[in-house]
């Protein structure tokens, strides 16, 4: 017998629900949603804890359109932000990528510093507040040693000048202090612009804050190793960076272009591996072409391969979840009937009174869905949740309607990815691929 739901924000509800039926991931009241995948999770939960004491971590979260790695990196995110880290996250596209010489790898920093997140501020745009809590620190470390707070602030960035490019971040958070101690908004908003990588000119940031570098195309990761290291600084565990859509650089044309962001990623693992970088972790979204395909994905590149090929002796109902590789399971039918169970939980609130189907609407659902498209009613559950909420959204709108004559109406396709699976032309040139132009 199914026991009563906890009760649901009406906030979470209309945000799950809203989210759900536009067929993308809510970002808050995941845990009114989230079933199965226990170990997975687990496993990225160690992830978290040892970022927390000042290690390192690279993930990729395989899994096909569909099915539910969005979800999984955002749950993971919502899971490190009450672990006291601070978490960034940004889909990569055709102007957003890890390496580029166009302003595309800039652009990424820059979307990933503003979406910075915190337990205060999980919304994003923390980048203040972490500023903020760093002089404060900064502050009482001053008022302890009889110092002033000027020079609690400088000696506290020590470590960080020893970076590469450390100088002039460190120079730019001074810059930030001072305005935040004599109240100059314009010193405070050029600090902020620097550190977001806004600035596209070194001779405007020179002249603005007395730095000689910016954070562009070719600093895209130091700047990341840079704000992960200051937000331990500023007393948050570490930084987290969620990277999805990560097939954007498998469809890329250019074989030079992909090669050139395959090394950045190999660059990552082997700094994580060798332990040389403290206090970040990667994860990163992808589906199984982008990892296996030998000609275009991350096994074309032989280092990444040989990093990335699975423990020879997993099978045969044994699992390794300590590799770099988590590769997200299919949900079975009964995770399937347990996340249906729960959506019509938050449609009605967590009060079980309010239920609008009963619970052989769900047998009878899942039923219709398996006779439409079959076995990836539940292998990518995206669709299949998405005619649900529709559904029971109809229901609630339409007092008085018989579920059992809306299921007879109802279609559900199959999921077979979006609109942005054909290869994406490459403006920076290079060698393209083998019969890329080909014309029959």
């Amino acid at each position: 017998m199914t026991t009563k739901p906890p009760p649901i924000k009406p906030r979470d509800r209309d945000t799950i629900i809203s989210a759900l039926r536009a067929g993308v991931v809510p970002r808050i009241g995941l845990q009114h949603i989230q079933v199965g995948r226990q170990r997975e999770i687990e496993a990225l939960i160690q992830d978290i804890e040892r970022i927390s004491k000042g290690g390192s971590s690279i993930r990729l979260v395989i899994g096909a359109y569909g099915a539910g790695k969005t979800f999984f990196l955002f749950l993971i995110r919502q899971i490190a932000l009450q672990r006291k880290l601070a978490v960034c996250q940004a889909d990569l596209s055709p102007d957003r990528r890890i390496h580029a010489t166009g302003g595309q790898a800039r652009t990424l920093y820059a979307e990933l510093v503003t979406s910075l997140a915190t337990r205060t501020a999980p919304d994003g745009g923390a980048l203040r507040n972490i500023l903020e809590s760093y002089i404060q620190k900064a502050s009482e470390r001053a008022s302890s040693n009889g110092t002033t707070i000027e020079i609690a602030i400088k000696e506290g960035l020590g470590d960080l000048r020893e970076m590469v490019g450390g100088y002039d971040f460190a120079t730019v958070i001074v810059a930030y202090a001072r305005g935040y101690e004599e109240g100059n908004s314009n010193l405070q908003d050029a600090a902020l612009r620097w550190l977001r990588g806004e600035y596209t000119t070194k001779t405007e940031a020179r002249g603005d804050l007395g730095v000689r570098t910016i954070i562009d195309d070719a600093s895209f990761y130091d700047g990341l190793r840079l704000l992960a290291r200051f937000t331990r600084l500023a007393g948050f565990g570490g930084l987290l960076v969620c990277l999805d859509e990560l097939v954007n650089l498998y469809k890329l044309q250019s074989a030079q272009a992909r090669k050139q962001n395959y090394e950045q990623i190999l660059r990552i693992f082997n700094d994580v591996l060798q332990g040389t970088t403290q206090g970040i972790g990667f994860i990163l979204g992808g589906t199984p072409e982008f990892l296996l395909d030998t000609r275009r994905g991350l096994y074309s590149y032989e280092a990444l391969q040989s990093r990335l090929a699975g423990n020879s002796f997993a099978g045969n109902g044994l699992a390794d979840y300590s590799g770099p590789v988590v590769n997200l399971p299919n949900l079975t039918p009964e995770e399937l009937y347990h996340l249906l169970e729960r959506l019509r939980d938050v449609f009605a609130a967590g009060d079980q009174e309010k239920w609008l189907v009963p619970d052989a609407a769900l047998h009878a659902f899942m039923d219709h869905c398996a006779n439409r498209i079959g076995e990836a009613y539940f292998r990518t559950p995206r669709n299949t949740v998405k005619a649900f909420v529709d559904l029971l959204a109809i229901l609630q709108q339409n007092p008085g309607t018989d579920w059992k004559d809306m299921l007879g109406t109802m279609d559900v396709a199959e999921d077979r990815g979006g609109a942005g699976d054909q290869p994406i032309d490459d403006a920076e040139g290079g060698a393209d691929d083998e019969l890329a132009t080909l014309r029959i």
